[in-house]
């Protein structure tokens, strides 16, 4: 099941992105080969996950989050940390 996930970069920004593997995903980045956006901001640490039903639900909810201003963003972290949606 797909999750999406929020992670922390070591210069305080944030990314967002989806995987079916939270743990492999979170080495990739750290290891810098996730992303070119966190490769320059290592190390990044998951601060929020939702798990999705399906890998369209995930990215419908990366795109909503991505839109989210910053404080938004932290709200939903402190609020509903590692919850299902709904």
């Amino acid at each position: 099941m797909p999750y999406t996930y929020i992670l922390r970069c070591s210069d305080g920004s944030y990314y967002t992105g989806w995987t079916i593997d939270l743990d492999a995903r979170l080495k990739s980045h750290n290891s810098g080969r996730g992303s070119r956006y966190t490769r320059g901001r290592l190390p990044v640490t998951l601060v929020y996950w939702e798990l999705h039903q399906n890998r369209g639900d995930a990215l419908r909810r990366e795109s909503a989050i991505r839109k989210l201003r910053r404080s938004q963003k932290e709200s939903l972290i402190n609020k509903t940390n590692g919850q299902t949606p709904g």
